[in-house]
């Protein structure tokens, strides 16, 4: 095997195991079952007990756990702060300047998803999402725009356009670069033009297949929760609790005002102190904490102290809820990087760099050497470590395979590391990966694999035509 990569039971077991559940995914199946059937058979060829393999299972879903906790807890807490806005109507105050500007499904796709680019272009796309799920997407579904598909437009522009380009932070661009051995500048030219074309192809192809689906009658919400998304938000209370949050029309007009700006306060927080990811995140959730508590003591009074505990209870349930049926899911892909390694010890071959990315090498190293076939190749192994979940585990391998193909061919390099690594991070970063991308699926109350399935086509389209653009730029 060329690179110096020998593929062993392991790797063709997992990939198996990956073409299986893509399947099963794109025919709406669960694929929980097949997941933990994964786990133990690659527990079993790396243990060879069956001990080793049975506990494999559980400690692969405490580990996938931990990784997702974070996104758990902030998850939980936006929800169980959005439940007290909505019930005391706070929300509804807060909201209603922008129904002037927001007034047509069309107009909300659009308008939510530019902000949300916007914004993750300094934040990075999961504290964004919590900054402008919890406010625009009231008035989005006010105006007709269903919850999937804001969880659309917030997905594709968020975690998509924004993440893939990242021109502001610049996290993706530098780790491609240093791998190519290229300056990041040059990485970011060359990545715009294919990053605009993503972002047009994906986005328009997303949006016209909604309205299309609509119109048909044949579009699929797939709500976590029997009401609508904002409704989700606030759908386990008890009425006679309900009835109790009493807030004057002077407090609530104050408190529409001082929330955005307490959110605003923590925009300019992050930018000034230069927070990102995690965080950024965090800096969001204790916001929402102190918001949450200081509203439910005004609006219980007397009960305040009790009704606190249980937001925050409703919030961990409806987080929890949504994160059940994805943690034995990402435990599996999990096993794709460093986590089979912690979990099953060094069993792999002595050069691994974990099973997704020796697969990506071995690709590589067994394709032809051509410009076309190196934009191909590029696209390919960036999905391929996208796989794992996280669009950034594989990029710098992206990297190191649009040098091979550059020196190999005398082919533009920038071009095909800004290719790589566009695939890496739509496919990982959070628009087809359905744990990847459950920071704007729970915020809308949808369901992350529905989200995940409407995002397929036009994500899938959307690399085919980069692809090609690519190609003439080399």
């Amino acid at each position: 095997m060329e690179m110096g990569i020998q593929l062993t039971a392991i790797h063709y077991v997992y990939l198996a195991f990956i073409v299986f559940i893509l399947a099963l995914l794109i025919k709406r199946r669960d694929t929980t079952m097949i997941c933990v059937a994964g786990i133990f058979l690659l527990g079993l060829l790396a243990t060879e007990t069956l001990g080793g393999s049975v506990s494999g299972i559980f400690d692969s879903f405490i580990y996938a756990t931990k990784e997702l906790i974070g996104t758990i807890m902030i998850i939980s807490i936006i929800v169980a702060m959005s439940r007290v806005l909505i019930i005391t109507g706070i929300n509804e105050t807060m909201v209603a300047p922008l129904t002037r500007f927001i007034r047509t499904p069309a107009v909300a796709f659009w308008g939510i998803g530019l902000i949300m680019m916007v914004t993750s272009f300094f934040f990075w796309p999961s504290p964004a999402v919590a900054l402008i799920g919890a406010v625009l997407l009231p008035v989005a579904l006010r105006v007709g725009l269903p919850a999937l598909g804001a969880a659309v437009a917030m997905n594709l522009f968020g975690h998509g356009i924004a993440l893939s380009g990242d021109y502001i932070i610049q996290g993706a661009p530098k780790l491609t670069a240093d791998a190519a051995g290229l300056p990041v500048n040059e990485v970011m030219a060359a990545s715009v033009p294919l990053v605009i074309v993503m972002g047009t192809v994906t986005t328009v192809v997303a949006f016209w297949m909604m309205r299309r689906d609509m119109k048909r009658g044949t579009w699929r919400e797939r709500l976590v929760a029997e009401k609508s998304a904002a409704g989700a938000l606030g759908s386990s209370g008890n009425a006679a609790g309900e009835e109790q949050a009493v807030i004057s029309p002077g407090a609530k007009r104050t408190l529409a005002i001082l929330i955005p700006f307490l959110f605003l306060a923590d925009v300019a927080a992050m930018f000034w102190l230069n927070l990102q990811g995690g965080d950024a995140t965090a800096l969001v959730g204790g916001t929402a904490v102190i918001i949450l508590i200081a509203v439910t003591l005004l609006a219980h009074r007397n009960q305040g102290l009790e009704k606190v505990t249980s937001y925050l209870s409703d919030g961990f349930v409806f987080g929890f809820k949504v994160f059940g049926p994805v943690i034995p899911i990402a435990a599996f892909f999990y096993l794709g990087d460093s986590a089979f390694t912690d979990l099953f010890g060094k069993v792999l071959p002595e050069a691994s760099h974990g099973i997704v990315n020796d697969l990506g090498v071995a690709l590589a190293g067994s394709v032809p050497l051509n410009g076309a076939v190196g934009a191909l190749t590029s696209v390919v192994t960036g999905a391929i470590t996208g796989l794992d979940g996280s669009g950034f585990s594989g990029i710098s391998l992206a990297g190191s395979i649009a040098q091979l193909f550059a020196v190999a061919t005398h082919s533009g390099a920038a071009t095909l590391t800004a290719l790589g690594q566009i695939a890496a991070i739509w496919v990982g970063g959070g628009t087809l990966i359905p744990w990847a991308l459950i920071p704007a699926a729970a915020i809308c109350g949808v369901s992350p694999f529905e989200l995940a399935r409407r995002n397929l086509k036009p994500v899938l389209i959307g690399l085919g035509v980069t692809t090609v653009v690519a190609m003439f730029l080399l």
